[in-house]
């Protein structure tokens, strides 16, 4: 394990808004909210009047009634990250991407040639916002944990050390929420047994802890409130999944209308391993109810597949599984990802024996839709309804 503050979690502010502020002097300083029915990304001065993803336009508009709406310029959000990420790899070639708007950065041997970790932040935050246009956050310390979570204590536009010998002042304070992986519905738990800090969890043994959060994460969230976090910063990795997830909205919508934009999604996912040249054997289907709790359901094929049709199957059928916590409690998003990859392999030819040969006609619909664009060919179900937010990834 790194024993000194060496990694680097560099988080960009706002970042769909802030591209939004860069672009148009008459948003800067103004509360900006990008999205169409529903809030992809806010900025600060709209996320001090309450206001959150994935929250409703109207919604956001009535806590808010000065924001402006931005439509999202998603050609302008990868272009941007683009940049963002080149400044990163000039920085140090030991570069683990999260997302298209933050990495980790391994810079421990650096020191000689450039400096220490916290100048080379400094100067890293500079390039940015010189060369770039836009605001960073950066967070440094021994764990990528730590590190990530000083960058959101550090929030907005800051810069963050978390010394070694000062790791425990640091977190053992922090309300549990900000674990990394504890959500509201975990948090409540916790709380409800006296959990309400990081250091309160780190003082209860793991096998209690699993009686009420399960056995895996009660050791993995024990292991980072004493922090313990062995994981180094790796470059080079191919995505574990493809996935991607549309919101709904607040009102009540069809189980027809969840299918068409979970055929969409699939179209969307299926479309990017067939490029990626990667089969995934596991299609989970995630939920999101109107009381904001999440639910997910996934199925393992015997063999992996990157044939739409097929991957639509499984998760059509894990819809209707679905349908009746769907139809209690509502449905504000859905999405879909494919795992279980075989890294040796990429995207195996079949015989259609017994079944019609729709590897042919999926890849002739990617050529259409990669020289004309995603939605010149549309579901007949998605004509009128749109096919919804096509939200930038990293390379799968």
């Amino acid at each position: 394990m790194n024993g000194e503050a060496t990694i680097l979690h560099a988080d960009l502010d706002s970042f769909f808004a802030s591209v939004e502020q860069r672009d148009d002097p008459a948003l800067r300083g103004r509360p900006v909210l990008v999205g169409g029915g529903v809030v992809v990304a806010a900025s600060y001065e709209a996320k001090a009047y309450g206001v959150r993803t994935p929250m409703g336009i109207v919604e956001a508009k009535s806590l808010c009634p000065g924001a402006v709406v931005a439509s999202p310029r998603f050609d302008a959000y990868s272009a941007a990250s683009k940049a963002v990420f080149e400044v990163f790899r000039d920085t140090t070639p030991l570069v683990d991407p999260v997302s298209i708007d933050e990495a980790f950065l391994e810079v421990g041997g650096l020191a000689r040639l450039v400096g220490s970790p916290e100048s080379i932040a400094a100067g890293l935050r500079q390039r940015v916002r010189d060369e770039v246009g836009l605001p960073i956050t950066v967070g440094i310390a021994r764990t990528k944990f730590l590190a990530k979570v000083a960058s959101a204590f550090a929030k907005p536009d800051g810069l963050l050390v978390v010394p070694v010998e000062g790791e425990r002042a640091f977190l053992h304070p922090l309300p549990v929420e900000r674990m990394w992986g504890v959500g509201v519905k975990t948090a409540t738990k916790l709380r409800a047994r006296g959990v309400e800090r990081i250091g309160d969890l780190a003082a209860v043994p793991p096998h209690a802890l699993a009686s009420y959060v399960g056995r895996a994460a009660a050791y993995h969230l024990h292991a980072l409130a004493n922090g313990r976090d062995p994981r180094p910063v790796v470059t080079g990795t191919r995505r574990r999944s493809v996935g991607a997830q549309r919101a709904l909205g607040r009102r009540p919508k069809t189980m027809s209308e969840i299918d068409s934009a979970l055929a969409g999604l699939v179209d969307r996912v299926a479309r990017r391993m067939r490029k990626a040249e990667r089969e995934g054997r596991t299609i989970t289907l995630r939920l999101r109810f109107d009381d904001f709790e999440r639910a997910t359901r996934s199925h393992t094929l015997p063999r992996p597949t990157a044939r739409t049709e097929r991957l639509l199957l499984v998760a059509r059928s894990l819809l209707d599984v679905a349908e009746p916590m769907i139809a209690e409690r509502g449905c504000t998003l859905v999405g879909v990802s494919v795992s279980g990859f075989d890294p040796q392999a990429g995207v195996q030819l079949e015989l259609p024996f017994g079944e019609p040969d729709t590897a042919t006609l999926d890849l002739a619909l990617d050529d259409v839709r990669e020289r004309f664009g995603s939605a010149a060919v549309l579901r007949g179900s998605l004509v009128t309804r749109g096919e919804g937010f096509a939200m930038p990834t990293l390379p799968d």
